[in-house]
């Protein structure tokens, strides 16, 4: 598992143009940026875990049927560091970094005293997050690093918390049409007090404000959310909202804040203060863009551990909205670098499926409705909210399927009623074999696989002048176990699920986690290209079937 795993992969500074065979959509034209870890040892120090590895950029440009790619190591301070000591010298959350045996005892006391209350990585290696006409590479500390999507430079710095009290925040933002950009984050025993806070970034300075060049200085609080516990608050790597409300789970999966103040004393990582508790509930907080204040009603569920949010949207008076859950945290023990080895397949097995749900919550519950009653009247879904005497309503989901991780969805169905979900295909093991379309209102679904391939995040990416969900492409970046088959970007049709294009690229390619693609055609173009492609399309064997 080396192959794909531990493994240090090299860098591909100039772009290199890749093998294509099929049929690249004329309008297909822009770039598909992706963010992963990439070196795992520096000198003879290696990470614990395959999250923690340096961030690794890299990008397939498209544009008029050729692809080109290039990848390039995110030059944060965490990898100037590491590289100039050629060790690791700076702590990620699986692997606590110790200083140099050489230094003296005022240095390793100083040492000692930065971890009680961290200064986090700058490695961001998880994903991309769009910010106006800038991007970023982001990770879940407060810190992120703005890039050149066309070169993979890396640039300026930012903190969250010189514009918001955030130690801890999600790299899975939402995105309204003007392109502000809503994101929350965890600020630990902040005055006193810890809590779960929900802000917004504009897209561009206010009005009146022009002399201002950047939009972070505009940054604002939407809402905050106590912690139900001061020292132990819940873990989230994204949240859901509707074109009203925001949804977040606060999950018995939680980070012991004293344990993580003295891991570094005890030679223990970050990551072992995290625990999931399976006795405890999990808390629905729903929260009004409208009011910016949480809907008083106190909703719950099982315990679950969820790391994606699909979608979800509002109807007749209820929020619906879909989650990717594990009924355990199995899947980030899972790759610590000691357990990815060539017994992988056999050894590694998910305790808990992945599973596609759908939780209904009312947002009007009736008060005269006799305890033990559904609250959901919606014959679109048999998910229940059971009222309870206490004025507690418990949710119930229901299972739609097994095996999903890394979902998409249209964007422009983002917080709307939406019918296709795109996403890896997984069982036992963590690792994706598969891309799946699953369709929500047939649940029916389409596959894709090929032997010794393991497949990224499939993005959806719409045609111009779409009228279908699902009328655009897919692209995922595959790798291979094969050591003869190279890597390649593929493309699919995303009504019929049939291959396009691939592109294949004899580079040193890394399995990464999430990223976006940026269009750079203006609306003319994308008219006149679309025109041809629906003239191709008649003649096309790779044209979609009828719906």
């Amino acid at each position: 598992m080396d192959i794909i795993f531990g493994r240090n992969r090299k860098e591909q500074l100039e772009p290199v143009r890749a093998k294509v065979t099929g049929k690249i959509p004329a309008w297909l034209q822009g770039t598909l940026l992706r963010n992963g870890p990439g070196m795992h040892t520096v000198g003879e120090s290696r990470y614990n875990h395959w999250f923690d590895g340096l961030a690794l950029l890299h990008s397939f440009t498209i544009r008029n049927g050729e692809i080109y790619y290039r990848s390039k190591y995110l030059r944060s301070d965490t990898y100037n560091a590491n590289i100039e000591a050629n060790r690791i010298v700076v702590s990620e959350f699986g692997t606590m970094a110790y200083p140099d045996p050489c230094k003296n005892i005022f240095s390793k006391a100083f040492t000692y005293l930065s971890h009680t209350i961290p200064d986090f990585t700058d490695n961001c290696l998880i994903n991309i997050m769009k910010c106006g006409e800038d991007f970023y590479a982001t990770s879940e500390t407060n810190y992120i690093r703005k890039i050149n999507p066309q070169t993979l430079e890396t640039l300026e710095k930012v903190d969250y918390r010189k514009y918001v009290a955030v130690n801890l925040a999600t790299s899975h933002p939402h995105y309204d049409e003007a392109g502000n950009v809503l994101n929350m984050g965890t600020s630990i025993v902040e005055k006193g007090k810890t809590k779960y806070v929900i802000f917004k970034i504009p897209a561009t300075v206010p009005e009146g404000k022009k002399q201002e060049k950047s939009p972070w200085k505009h940054t604002e609080v939407f809402c905050s959310i106590p912690s139900r516990s001061l020292l132990s608050p819940s873990y989230y790597h994204s949240f859901g909202v509707t074109e009203n409300y925001v949804i977040f789970l606060e999950q018995p999966f939680r980070l012991d804040i004293l344990k993580m103040a003295t891991a570094y004393i005890r030679r223990m990582s970050w990551a072992s203060c995290l625990a999931f508790h399976r006795e405890e509930k999990t808390y629905i907080h729903i929260i009004d863009q409208r009011t910016r204040q949480p809907v008083q009603t106190k909703f719950y569920t099982d315990a679950m551990v969820v790391f994606h949010h699909v979608n979800a949207y509002e109807e007749d008076g209820c929020i619906v909205f879909d989650v990717i859950a594990y009924e355990d945290n199995s899947l980030y023990q899972l790759f610590y670098l000691a357990n990815l080895n060539q017994d992988f397949k056999e050894n590694s097995r998910l305790t808990s499926v992945p599973t596609l749900r759908r939780f209904a919550v009312p947002l009007h519950a009736d008060k005269n409705a006799e305890v033990g009653s559904n609250l959901i009247k919606l014959a679109s879904t048999t998910a229940m909210a059971l009222k309870e005497e206490d004025g507690q309503v418990y949710c119930q989901p229901e299972f739609l399927y097994e095996g999903l991780e890394l979902p998409r969805v249209n964007y422009a169905h983002n917080g709307k009623r939406y019918r296709y979900v795109f996403a890896a295909g997984v069982q036992w093991s963590p690792i994706p074999t598969k891309i799946i379309k699953y369709d929500i209102l047939t649940k029916s679904s389409l596959k894709w696989r090929e032997d010794d391939c393991w497949p990224a995040e499939p993005l959806f990416v719409p045609a111009p002048g779409a009228k279908d969900e699902d009328d655009g492409v897919i692209l995922s970046a595959i790798v291979s176990t094969d050591p003869q088959k190279p890597p390649f970007l593929l493309i699919l049709d995303a009504k019929s699920f049939t291959e396009l294009a691939r592109a294949s690229v004899d580079v040193d390619m890394h399995m990464d986690l999430h990223g976006l693609f940026i269009a750079d055609m203006d609306g003319d173009a994308k008219k006149q290209t679309a025109s041809e492609e629906q003239r191709d399309r008649a003649s096309d064997c790779h044209g979609a079937p009828p719906t």
